[in-house]
Formats: C-alpha cells, sequence, structure tokens
C-alpha cells in the first residue's frame, strides 16, 4: 500500500472506493474527454488493457471537463465509452483535474515532474500518470500516446512476478 492508495475515489457507476482498490498494480491514470482531438487515444488505452490487464495492470480513466470538451453527465459518459471505444477499463465519475476543486488523487499526482522536470497543473485532456506498485510515478504529457515505447517498457518492467 502507497500514500496515493487511501485517496477516495468514486467509479462511474456511482461505487465509491479508494484508489487502494488496484493496489499492488501497475495503474495508468488517464484524464480523458470524450470530444477532444486526442480521444481516438481511447483505442490504444483500451489495447494496452487488453494485453497487460490480467498481467497486473490497468488504466484508470478520470472523465473531466475542466477543457470544456466532456459530455454532462457520467450516463452519457459511459455509455459513450462502451459503445465508441469498447472501454473495459474503470472509468472514474467526472472530476476536476486543476484547481482548488481539483480530486485529491490529481492534487498529489500533479507534484510529479515530467520528463523536463516540470510539475503543476495538468496541460490538457490525455495527461498520463503511471503510478508503480511501490508507489513511484511517471508523469506523460497529453501528446504522448498510450502505447508510445517509454509507457510500454514502463509497464512491462514493474508487471508484478508471478
Amino acid at each position: 500500500m502507497t500514500e496515493l492508495d487511501a485517496i477516495p475515489v468514486k467509479l462511474i457507476d456511482g461505487r465509491e472506493t479508494t484508489f487502494g482498490e488496484w493496489s499492488g498494480r501497475v495503474r495508468l491514470v488517464v484524464n480523458v474527454a470524450s470530444r477532444c482531438g486526442l480521444t481516438p487515444q481511447y483505442e490504444a488505452l483500451e489495447a494496452l488493457q487488453k494485453t497487460y490487464g490480467d498481467r497486473g495492470f490497468t488504466v484508470l480513466g478520470f472523465p473531466s471537463n475542466q477543457f470544456l470538451q466532456e459530455f454532462g453527465g457520467d450516463d452519457k459518459i459511459a455509455e459513450y465509452c462502451s459503445m465508441t471505444w469498447g472501454v473495459t477499463f474503470p472509468m472514474m465519475s467526472k472530476a476536476k483535474v486543476n484547481g482548488r476543486s481539483r480530486h485529491p488523487l490529481y492534487t498529489e499526482l500533479t507534484r510529479t515532474p515530467d520528463a523536463e522536470g516540470n510539475a503543476g497543473n495538468v496541460k490538457w485532456n490525455f495527461e498520463k500518470f503511471l503510478v508503480l506498485p511501490d508507489g513511484g510515478v511517471h508523469r506523460f504529457r497529453p501528446a504522448t500516446v498510450p502505447d508510445d515505447p517509454a509507457i510500454v517498457s514502463l509497464i512491462e518492467e514493474h508487471l508484478p512476478r508471478g
């Protein structure tokens, strides 16, 4: 268990749990949006889930309207993700990723610097935080595609050994 694991999260179906529900797994946390030019990244996110999901990995989608590109309510978002992209990975309830009322998980994750050493606010939709089982976090900006070799190699390196 890590400090992040105690943070409460609410799934898109309304069930409340903690980030620790996925403790011990490699977790790719992504702020997603349905009307963004980067929305096709859902396809690669789902491919990662299918490839590594049974080996100790999961994508966790956090819909956000902070950049004014997400549908109204959780029901509509869930239907869109399932019907359009075949999403099977866990989706959270719509959340803020920046500002005073940002989700507590994002308060912690945004302290992590990216490859250029920059921490702070999420820049756009589809920013990625790879949370390792030991609590280490790697940050990837939105233009980095989910199946980028830097992300895939970290996933493979940190999958639980069976």
